[in-house]
């Protein structure tokens, strides 16, 4: 195993592994990534980006890669195999193939779902055309260290025209024992296609998660793309989502945090296409001493694009949860049409939450507007509801849990539903009513 990080928060020389089938453009990539990361080393609270959230912690422990020999998990009801139409399983960031399960996308030629490290030692044009070109690893030091280390992930490419039906599920899980991973995937929605892709976090114990997805949507491609964080109490995740649109290209994305001790999301969105359009959105649910930081940027390139962005956030008990978001509207970009919400509800005097939605517009032919709210329950509908006979303690669990089931009901599919809802009620026991007839 390799250690990156001592106990004392010293940086060690990163490494990428030596895989000799690889392409000569992907170990050059990998080493540039190293030395990026080498020379940065991780951000601090001094990065304007991340100001909200101190790594420090981060530091302190002895990280080491997983060996990748694991063959069983525990996938904590966490697994939708029979529900999905594909799901890839990964532990520490490696494939697991015996409970993996591929079967439902065999009858469509058009489409290939492989492992990364099958992937990036195969002939796949949009392998060589699209990996590691979008997410930026020369300004972004976790995006580096992901890019020099990555042993595995998934890769999903759709061609022209095709339509998936249902979801291709990736589940990532996390073993503990001070292990760090790197998973990488790359999702290409080729012209006139239609997916949806879902990934999921979960694990046990202390282990750190570095993430990257790399989303392309061609031209009038539709693509649904959910990301579930339910890591453990001492786990670190990190995560971003790069998303690249295309003319006319449609996407829908949502990010769910349900628990984990400090969660980073990070979702970078690009419209170079004329006539693209954006829906993102996200719940943040966090409770004793949970840090969720979801930092978004959204950058219209191109003329007569739309975008609508709404994330809420729940926060109990010690909780922090930041919403940093921007809006860029380029010169070129006339006709933009932006909307960026976020409403946060605390449930604790000793909850904090940060939000800083932001414009930046250069282009004068636009729509655009932004906003926040930052509040408790309301007392007069806590009222309403007890003079109807319902006791306080639930009328406070149904305006939460109403609260909540704006975002959670726009998921594209009842599994992902019931997935987060049972999350929820989990992790606030008693703020929210438990719905057993929607339990698995």
């Amino acid at each position: 195993m390799t250690t990156i990080l001592d106990t004392t928060g010293a940086l060690q020389k990163v490494v990428p592994p030596q895989n000799d089938a690889e392409p000569q453009r992907i170990a050059t990539i990998r080493q540039q990534a190293a030395e990026r990361f080498s020379a940065t080393g991780l951000p601090t609270a001094w990065d304007e980006e991340w100001k909200y959230t101190s790594l420090a912690p981060l530091g302190r422990i002895d990280w080491r890669l997983s060996p990748g020999s694991v063959e069983t998990a525990d996938t904590q009801g966490a697994s939708m195999r029979g529900r999905a139409a594909a799901e890839l399983i990964f532990v520490d960031g490696h494939l697991l193939r015996s409970p993996s399960d591929i079967s439902g996308l065999s009858g469509a030629a058009g489409v290939r779902l492989l492992s990364l490290s099958e992937a990036l030692t195969s002939s796949e044009p949009a392998v060589e055309r699209w990996f590691a070109r979008l997410a930026d690893y020369q300004r972004h030091p976790l995006t580096a260290l992901n890019t020099a280390l990555a042993a595995d992930g998934a890769v999903l490419i759709v061609d022209d025209g095709e339509v998936v039906d249902g979801f291709v599920h990736l589940l990532f899980i996390g073993s503990g024992s001070d292990v760090m991973s790197h998973p990488r995937n790359l999702i290409v929605a080729g012209r006139n296609s239609q997916l949806s892709i879902v990934e999921t976090y979960i694990g046990s114990g202390r282990y750190f998660t570095n993430s990257v997805t790399e989303i392309v949507a061609s031209e009038n491609a539709v693509v649904s793309h959910t990301k579930l964080v339910r890591e453990s109490p001492d786990a670190f995740h990190i995560g971003t989502t790069q998303i690249h649109q295309e003319r006319s290209s449609s996407v829908r994305s949502h990010q769910m945090s349900v628990g984990g001790g400090m969660v980073r999301n990070e979702v970078n969105v690009a419209l170079m296409g004329e006539g693209a359009s954006l829906v993102l959105e996200g719940l943040f649910v966090l409770t004793g001493r949970e840090h969720v930081d979801n930092h978004t940027v959204i950058d219209h390139a191109t003329p007569h694009c739309d975008s609508q962005e709404l994330f809420k956030g729940i926060l109990d008990q010690q909780s922090r949860g930041i919403f940093d978001g921007l809006i860029i509207v380029r010169k070129d970009a006339q006709k933009t049409n932006s909307r960026q919400v976020n409403r946060n509800l605390l449930l604790s005097e000793n909850a904090i939450v940060d939000s800083k939605p932001t414009l930046e517009i250069h282009a004068d032919d636009v729509k655009c507007n932004h906003g926040s709210t930052i509040g408790q329950l309301d007392e007069e509908a806590i009222f309403y509801l007890r003079a109807r006979g319902i006791d306080e303690a639930e009328a406070r669990s149904f305006l939460v849990d109403a609260f909540a089931s704006e975002i959670i009901d726009r998921l594209p599919f009842e599994p992902l539903r019931e997935w987060v809802r049972r999350g929820l009620f989990e992790q606030m026991p008693g703020r929210l009513p438990e719905r057993r007839e929607e339990r698995p």
